[in-house]
């Protein structure tokens, strides 16, 4: 690829499971040109997110990636040329680039990346959608009490950490569900966790039971699965539950089970479906918070950046296996 082409990820075909590298195809075609009143970006940063295996799969809320097709995603871009006074030459700004290396916008699908961003790709992260899922699911659904044990799934992703450290904020005990020693000590140690355990070496019904004795007050649910299960046989009486992300049945066919009605009823429990787009009229109030929040040392992040638009498709396999560590980016 040269400096005069436009580097573009394709998906190949649909995978049967986990997604693999060679499920991507990657093209260059030269630079778009910008039409009138149009603007043309130089993607900095990609974000990758477990919902795009729903896009692959046809799923999704936001509707289906078919093979041939360019894969999409949350971008922060630098404007490269522009037919809008609204954006400057060098304005950094956050978008549905996709993934490639150059993309042609209209102004109204352009958002300026706030100057309190810093670096410009926490705007795909803790300040961006994934903290906005964090701060509207937890404040405005679950409406949180100082004193309740909130428990998190997929904990230590960008969505799942802050939540914790949201909850840990209001006056919560907040307990973690991860997939690697690494991963707990990280919540326990540096996000301020109450506690963690790692689902692949003890059973979610006995980490949950061990670490929340008195019950659930609060889930925050990104995996759907076995966990939900567990988690929802540990609800304290007026629990309430949000159900988030759905990673455990991405890269399958089969839809597992869902909770039994009992654990609803028993705990006289309050459940309610998260999708992100309900809750843009919130940016403003999270980013006011958040980044107040980030200034004085009361949220923790940690990014899983590759380099090179070539590494994405191996780095959505390894996000999509779980062996991600934080936030999935790629520098372009």
């Amino acid at each position: 690829m040269t400096s005069e082409q436009n580097a573009q990820i394709l998906l190949r075909r649909r995978p049967d499971a986990v997604p693999k590298a060679s499920d991507f195809d990657l093209v260059s075609s030269p630079i778009p040109l910008a039409g009138k009143g149009e603007i043309l970006c130089k993607i900095h940063y990609l974000s990758l997110d477990p919902y795009m295996r729903g896009q692959i799969n046809g799923r999704h809320i936001s509707g289906a990636i078919h093979p041939g097709e360019l894969m999409r995603g949350e971008t922060v871009s630098e404007v490269i040329s522009s037919d809008d006074p609204h954006f400057k030459i060098g304005d950094m700004v956050k978008h549905q680039g996709g993934w490639q290396t150059y993309c042609v916008a209209e102004p109204k699908d352009l958002q300026k990346v706030d100057p309190r961003i810093e670096p410009p790709s926490l705007a795909l992260g803790v300040l961006g959608m994934p903290g906005l899922t964090a701060y509207a699911g937890l404040l405005h659904l679950a409406k949180p009490k100082a004193g309740d044990t909130v428990l998190v799934s997929a904990a230590s992703g960008a969505v799942g950490s802050m939540v914790g450290q949201i909850a840990k904020i209001k006056g919560c005990r907040v307990i973690g569900i991860a997939g690697s020693q690494k991963k707990i000590d990280w919540l326990n140690q540096t996000a301020g966790f109450d506690g963690c355990f790692n689902y692949k070496e003890e059973s979610p019904a006995e980490g949950i039971k061990r670490l929340c004795p008195d019950g659930v007050d609060v889930y925050f649910d990104n995996v759907g699965g076995e966990i939900l299960d567990a988690a929802m046989w540990q609800l304290a009486i007026g629990a309430r539950v949000v159900l988030c992300g759905l990673m455990a049945q991405y890269n399958s066919d089969i839809v597992p089970p869902g909770p039994n009605p009992a654990t609803i009823i028993r705990a006289r429990a309050t459940v309610k479906g998260m999708v992100v787009y309900d809750h843009f009229d919130k940016q403003k109030a999270f980013l006011d918070a958040a980044t107040k929040w980030m200034k004085t040392g009361k949220i923790k992040y940690i990014e899983d950046v590759s380099e090179g638009l070539g590494k994405a498709p191996y780095a959505f396999s390894r996000l999509m296996r779980g062996q991600n560590f934080g936030k999935t980016i790629i520098k372009l």
